[in-house]
């Protein structure tokens, strides 16, 4: 009787829980040769609610609302659809037909697949119609277009197990992890770990072409800024999760463009199957000629009307593409009955194995409402910067997003913001977060300061000898307008002491590290530097840069100080001004010399005093803010930058008056399926007389590394010019022809080729006369320095090695005619 009376308790309490699941599992074949389909679609009917076979061709796919029909599909076959049982558990075991419609010719030989073909092929035809009509239903076509806008970003830690979970670490947070379907991407057990929204109000007008963004409410989770720049990982993350416009030749998915299946020039890469009609429109599966391409495979409604418009697309891309750390992608775009875009969803599934193990998920959603055409608005709305956030978009309420948002949080989402802030604020947790910071960032945090980085803290070189270095910088603790940095290093060989030391002040209340930067900033160093060593995302005293090829004695001492003004807009347009004192000395191997009365007499050194300005502009820049260096993300957008020194006689015991002028554009070319070329192009003029050490000495390389904007295989002060044009040309095929290549396929490394060509020279009046060129030091007097490599990328997935070979120069003593060089280079 007790428990007949707890049963009934509980059956009134809890009537959730004791609702039965529709469950449908089975296997998925093909009809004719009996072999399982792998990523074959399995969706319940009217939903959007499915899963996919595993590479045995198995599925599960269970709701706890019932249904009664299934749908399933895969490239090349006609789609199923079959009856089910609700709230029943059931094996369906699913034989498909390959679909032979369009096809010319079908050849049956010892059972292999039927030939496919473009020609005749109904198929194509209708792809060719879509590609010919896809300008007429792009939004663009549209004067004047307005719509809101609502996105999601989630990211969670993915496949976790059980026994991850039951660690004693997490004894106290199992409040953070979240359960779903086991079929689901991302697997069973996750680990919601970010979460940001936004909502926004957007213009579009065609002429002149403006597209405009204001944020008007804006949330995520937020980290300890020791340990991440929240802006900066929001950027890169949105950067991953662009929107996907099925109509663009080509879209980009991470940091790689993949053809898109209604490309001008698709057909020749894709193969298209007609698999169905729904409700007037066609159903079209496309998949790649070649599995390993950067290409999508997945399903395209289209509409049977004149406009040959999509309806709605489904993309995935195959496990086994050319494509670092992708477990699992799918993107769902659907359109309204205008053509405009309605939602889309784009999931990814990360993890260094593509087959099981520990990952991260990704999720970004995007929805549309209020979508109003050829509405015109005043010219001052499509004005200013192309993104405005409203000053008070992060002070919404909870409310307020309880009542905008266009559906309830559920789910792994529903709680991320509050299991967040109460992590950041558990004990263990932030010894966690500094330890961290310390061993993967190089700064341990103190609160008001931190020190670092540690990878500076030993080094050693041919003058100084073994170089212990010590320092670090305040922190927004401190102080969020005044910040200070420092170090103190000292020679053991040379016995000398080196240091440094800043002052930045903050115009903005924002800190200095942070976009837009407005600060001024007072500096002076006394220290060592290689004449013509350029560093770029390295620390200077980074102890794998003492590893050096060739004799690299010739260094100098110098005493800088300097007063800048620095000034970013939102635009990404800034502008710089300062003032710089330059006290150089010879030291090791170099020496400054010039001819008095035909002998020659030693100089003790050279100072300068100049005045100069930068201006740079990089319309639309994203870019991570580590705790060294502004990492831009980059994309297709140029980069300007010009400078120009103006140096003064007479001014802080300045010695010569002189004008330099410097130009560089940098930009990133996308050619498809080919991959994308990065072309970096500069020049310089320099007017007035001057020594050799004031002259641009060329960027060279004597380190074992590969530089992407220095010269391999010149030795340091090689090569100097008062006037020069460079360009740097750096293509990678990503894959192009190794994928052609069975063995290479496998191990997915990616092909790459290297370009620099360097024209410059140097006056007459600057030739000699006002101090010796050392030796081995030169001009470009007999045409240009060329150099080239052919490279190997993608080795074990992070590591670029390159067989580099000098074209001219080569009669120059210790010039090395070829080399190998390596870096590390992280990229999906």
């Amino acid at each position: 009787m007790k428990c007949t009376i707890l049963s009934y308790f509980l059956l009134i309490a809890f009537p959730i829980s004791l609702v039965a699941q529709t469950v449908v599992s089975g296997t998925v074949t093909d009809a004719g040769t009996k072999a399982p389909l792998e990523m074959a679609g399995i969706v319940i009917s009217g939903k959007t609610i499915g899963t996919h076979t595993d590479e045995k061709g198995h599925f599960t796919l269970s709701a706890s609302e019932p249904f009664t029909q299934i749908s399933v599909y895969a490239m090349g076959y006609k789609t199923v659809k079959l009856t089910v049982v609700p709230e029943k558990q059931q094996v369906i075991n699913v034989k498909l037909m390959q679909n032979t419609y369009g096809l010319s010719e079908v050849v049956v030989r010892s059972g292999k697949k039927q030939k496919y073909s473009n020609k005749n092929n109904p198929a194509v035809d209708l792809i060719r119609e879509v590609i010919a009509h896809k300008s007429k239903n792009r939004p663009e076509n549209y004067d004047y277009a307005e719509y809101h806008k609502y996105e999601r970003m989630l990211l969670s830690l993915s496949h976790l197990s059980d026994t991850f979970r039951n660690r004693r670490i997490f004894k106290n947070y199992q409040y953070l992890f979240t359960e779903q379907d086991s079929d689901a991407i991302g697997g069973r057990l996750m680990l919601p770990v970010y979460m940001e929204e936004k909502m926004s109000d957007n213009y579009y007008r065609r002429n002149p072409y403006t597209k405009k963004q204001i944020i008007r409410a804006s949330k995520q989770v937020k980290y300890d800024e020791n340990l991440i720049d929240n802006k900066g990982w929001s950027s890169t993350l949105n950067f991953f999760y662009q929107d996907i416009d099925i109509y663009q030749n080509n879209i980009m998915l991470m940091t790689n463009q993949l053809l898109s299946p209604v490309a001008g020039g698709a057909p020749g890469f894709y193969k298209y199957f007609i698999t169905d009609t729904v409700d007037h429109q066609v159903v079209l599966d496309f998949s790649p000629r070649s599995k390993t391409d950067l290409l999508f495979e997945g399903r395209l409604y289209i509409r049977l009307d004149s406009t040959y418009a999509i309806s709605r697309a489904e993309l995935r891309v195959d496990k086994r593409i050319n494509l670092n750390f992708v477990r699992r992608m799918e993107a769902n775009i659907t359109f309204d009955e205008r053509n405009q875009l309605k939602e889309s969803t784009l999931k990814m599934d990360f993890g260094l194995s593509k087959e099981k193990g520990k990952g991260m998920y990704g999720e970004r959603i995007v929805q549309i409402d209020s979508f109003f055409l050829d509405k015109k608005r005043p010219n001052a709305d499509y004005g200013g910067s192309a993104v405005e956030t409203l000053a008070d978009a992060e002070k919404k309420d909870t409310a307020y997003w309880a009542l905008n948002r266009p559906y309830a949080l559920s789910g792994p989402a529903a709680g991320v913001y509050k299991n967040m802030d109460s992590l950041q604020h558990t004990p263990s947790f932030k010894r966690a977060v500094n330890w961290a910071t310390f061993l993967l960032i190089g700064f341990k945090n103190f609160g008001p300061f931190e020190i670092g980085p540690v990878n500076t803290f030993y080094s050693f070189n041919a003058v100084e000898g073994f170089r212990p270095r010590f320092g670090g910088r305040t922190t927004e603790q401190l102080s969020k307008r005044i910040y200070f940095e420092g170090y103190m290093a000292y020679g053991v060989k040379d016995e000398r002491f080196k240091y440094f030391v800043s002052a930045t002040y903050s115009l903005n209340n924002k800190s200095i590290y942070t976009f837009p930067q407005h600060y001024i900033r007072a500096s002076f160093q006394h220290d060592t530097k290689i004449p013509g060593q350029e560093l770029q995302f390295v620390q200077e005293n980074n102890v794998l840069l003492s590893f050096k090829r060739g004799t690299s004695n010739q260094m100098l001492y110098n005493d800088f100080f300097k007063l800048e003004y620095l000034h970013e807009l939102q635009n990404h347009f800034s502008y710089s001004f300062g003032l710089k004192y330059w006290d150089q000395h010879p030291a090791g191997g170099l020496s400054f010399q010039k001819l008095v009365n035909e002998e020659v007499v030693n100089v003790t050194g050279v100072k300068t005093t100049e005045l100069n300005m930068t201006l740079r502009y990089a319309p639309h820049e994203q870019f991570y803010q580590s705790k060294l260096y502004r990492t831009p993300i980059t994309d297709k957008y140029p980069i300007f930058t010009l400078r120009y020194n103006q140096g003064i006689k007479g001014l802080l015991n300045g010695e010569y008056n002189y004008q330099h002028v410097a130009l560089n554009i940098t930009k990133r070319f996308y050619l498809s399926q080919l991959g994308y070329t990065d072309v970096n192009a500069e020049g310089s003029y320099l007017f007035g007389q001057l020594p050799f050490p004031l002259l641009d000495i060329h960027r060279a390389n004597q380190t074992y590394s590969f530089q992407l904007q220095s010269y391999n295989l010149m030795n340091f002060l090689e090569f100097v010019s008062d006037h020069y044009a460079g360009i740097n040309i750096d293509h990678h095929f990503n894959g192009f022809f190794f994928n052609k290549v069975p063995l290479l396929r496998r191990l997915k490394w990616r092909e790459i080729v290297n370009a620099k060509f360097l024209w410059g020279g140097v006056r007459s009046e600057n030739a000699a006369q006002l101090m010796l060129f050392p030796s081995g030091t030169y001009s470009l007097s007999n045409g240009p320095y060329i150099e080239g490599s052919a490279g190997i990328g993608n080795i074990f997935k992070i590591v670029r090695v390159d067989f580099v070979k000098r074209f001219t120069y080569q009669h120059h003593p210790e010039a090395p005619l070829w080399g190998i060089r390596a870096m590390l280079k992280f990229d999906f």
